[in-house]
């Protein structure tokens, strides 16, 4: 449970008060991508927006059936928020332009890409080409999994908030800055609780863990995807089942939308243990919200490893 602190809390009550007249307008209606940028735009909005997501944290990012009722919800939308990196590039697009709402298309001032200031890893160098697979040409875009990531989303939000509703300004900045405190203590009971693994190597099914294994220690070795949304082959599947003996790996990490044949398969010939772990808030019922994401994540992964042995 979070606690708001008294400073806060009596920046919230004031900056309620010299807000009222401008409440009359009603909340701003923000839609997100993804739940946990619902989950962060909530913490900093706080009852000045009403939130919601199209990608439910159980579901592949990358790949979300385009709803018609999502194009309803844009039209009526005052804000948007992405996490851009070209995660959406696959379904977003022509949601925003049927929607023919001008304040959100890219570039409108109801428009929000959340990854401008996060830091981003595995941006490709060179030429990119298919036979690499789903490279992201941008960069990584599953850095949320990174808690300072979380506190330059929550920034962003709450900056782009506060140019909407200007009166409303001191509200969003409060809120923001318990929402880092929060996040401040969260992270530091997550990094003790992960302290005594650290440099534990892992493989996981497909690269949405770097930032969570950088924030944390981990070291990803291997990967069940032979390259970026391509299926595992017979040949990489033996080759990583190889290496992971040679190493001692006894840890795979499966997103919750990937089939676990493969993955179990290798576990039994390694004797490692297949984690599904949910990199989205939502993705299981525990990880209710930002912070619950990581309190079930972090839980998850140190007791495996204890549990493991591994090294």
């Amino acid at each position: 449970m979070t606690f708001k602190t008294p400073f806060v809390a009596l920046a919230l009550a004031l900056a309620a008060l010299a807000a009222a007249p401008v409440r009359a307008q009603g909340t701003l209606k923000v839609m997100t991508t993804t739940e946990d940028l619902a989950s962060i735009a909530r913490e900093v909005g706080g009852a000045l927006v009403a939130v919601d997501s199209m990608a439910r944290g159980f579901q592949d990012p990358h790949y979300v059936e385009p709803k018609p009722s999502f194009i309803l919800k844009l039209m009526k939308a005052d804000l948007l928020v992405a996490v851009g990196r070209e995660l959406e590039i696959g379904w977003l697009p022509p949601l925003v332009t049927q929607s023919r709402n001008a304040k959100i298309q890219a570039g409108g001032p109801g428009y929000l890409d959340a990854s401008l200031q996060a830091q981003i890893l595995e941006v490709p160098t060179g030429a990119i080409t298919r036979a690499m697979g789903d490279v992201h040409p941008q960069g990584n875009p599953h850095y949320w999994l990174d808690p300072e990531n979380g506190k330059r989303i929550a920034a962003a939000i709450a900056g782009k908030l506060s140019e909407l509703r200007p009166n409303d300004r001191a509200t969003f900045q409060a809120q923001l800055a318990d929402f880092d405190a929060r996040l401040d203590a969260g992270l530091k009971r997550w990094a003790a609780a992960m302290a005594p693994y650290q440099g534990t190597k892992i493989v996981t099914y497909h690269r949405s863990f770097p930032n969570f294994a950088e924030r944390f220690g981990l070291e990803i070795v291997g990967y069940v995807e032979p390259r970026p949304g391509i299926p595992p082959t017979p040949q990489h599947t033996l080759d990583l089942i190889n290496e992971m003996k040679r190493q001692g790996i006894k840890l795979i990490l499966v997103e919750p939308y990937f089939d676990l044949k493969t993955p179990n398969a290798i576990a039994r010939e390694t004797g490692a243990q297949v984690l599904v772990m949910p990199p989205s808030v939502g993705g299981v019922e525990e990880a209710a919200d930002y912070f619950k994401l990581f309190d079930y994540d972090v839980a998850l992964v140190a007791d495996a490893i204890r549990k493991s042995g591994a090294k």
